[in-house]
């Protein structure tokens, strides 16, 4: 894998609205300011690319200007890293076209960047991993930089602060707290405190023992989910199929598959015919281990620990619950395609070589 550099002070980074556009709408400008103050904070220069402020109609609408800013980002030398806006659901429709334009291949091949999101930005994560450059399954702009408390949750902050470090090894900590969801978004929010909770269970082991390694892959289950089969658009599974987004079997041989739900909660009946369209491409006969990320708001918490044994059925292979990574809150940075190390009798996760070079 080819890995980005770290970012520096005085860096300019990109913020781009791959998905949803809603970062452009009149309702979102305290997260503009907010997220925008953030990143001044951290020492780094945002630069709002050419169409990801173009609203949710537009951006709906035009795939293609999604995907030019994504070209314009990679293109730009003094461009140092990418952040995406937030999620969305239709992200599939930018793989025409970047991945028939050489241009922006060979850059990304040739000048790879941080690039860092979760939710349905999945499915850009598996197109960099698809090109051989690591990417961050983290933090995002609206979620997490533009977070409405009188600062980042601390556990965020401190994930999106090691975008700025080179490491030998990094460890993944379980995060003390967890936070729930907002039910108020406005302006008026700013400046409250999320509902906070003392994390009591930690890192859940559900089973395995000793020590596992695998390069990380994997996303958010949904979106895969939405890969594998036409749940949600039409034409998506083609899409993604003709361009071979879902790694083969061969490719996951050997990997820490990590996933987590979304911000719709899917209820146990769902969650269980999602694990089943991953289960029949085979990848659980040849991965190593499992990693799932704490359900927003801990949601269906227990049920969906049951049904992930009962589906996989699997005894020996190694599955580790409850990571901060993903639609819950707090949330780490997992990096595509870098060896981590889980350890199932002190339940602990390292990444096990450095993000960057």
């Amino acid at each position: 894998m080819r890995k980005p550099k770290e970012l520096k002070v005085g860096d300019k980074v990109a913020i781009v609205s791959l998905s949803s556009g809603m970062l452009g709408e009149d309702f979102a400008k305290h997260n503009l300011m907010l997220g925008q103050k953030r990143l001044q904070e951290f020492g780094l220069v945002p630069v709002f690319m050419s169409n990801s402020l173009k609203g949710i109609t537009y951006l709906k609408e035009h795939p293609e200007a999604r995907a030019q800013d994504l070209k314009e980002a990679f293109s730009d030398p003094q461009i140092k890293g990418i952040i995406c806006a937030i999620g969305g659901d239709d992200t599939y429709r930018l793989l025409p076209y970047l991945l028939e334009d050489i241009e922006f291949i060979n850059s990304v091949r040739n000048n790879p960047k941080l690039f860092t999101g979760f939710s349905d930005t999945t499915i850009n994560h598996l197109m960099f991993y698809k090109l051989g450059m690591t990417s961050f399954y983290g933090p995002t702009f609206i979620c997490d930089l533009a977070e409405l408390d009188q600062d980042m949750l601390p556990y965020t902050k401190e994930a999106f602060l090691q975008y700025f470090q080179t490491k030998a090894k990094t460890p993944i900590l379980s995060s003390p707290y967890w936070y729930e969801e907002r039910t108020d978004f406005s302006e008026n929010a700013i400046g409250t405190s999320r509902v906070l909770h003392e994390e009591v269970r930690g890192f859940d082991v559900i089973q395995g023992q000793g020590v596992v390694r695998g390069k990380l892959l994997g996303g958010c289950l949904e979106s895969l989910y939405d890969i594998l089969s036409n749940n949600r658009y039409a034409d998506e599974q083609e899409v993604c199929k003709k361009y071979e987004l879902f790694p083969s079997i061969e490719e996951w041989k050997g990997k820490l598959l990590f996933i987590e739900t979304c911000e719709e909660k899917p209820k146990p009946t769902l969650f269980e015919q999602e694990l089943l369209s991953l289960k029949n491409t085979g990848i659980f006969d040849v991965i190593n281990g499992i990693l799932v990320g704490k359900p927003q708001d801990e949601a269906y918490y227990d049920e969906y620990k049951e049904i992930i044994k009962k589906v996989i059925d699997k005894k020996a292979l190694p599955i580790l619950c409850n990571a901060n990574f993903g639609h819950g809150y707090p949330r780490c940075a997992l990096p595509y395609g870098l060896e981590a190390e889980v350890n199932l009798e002190k339940a602990s996760i390292t990444i096990v070589e450095p993000f960057f070079d």
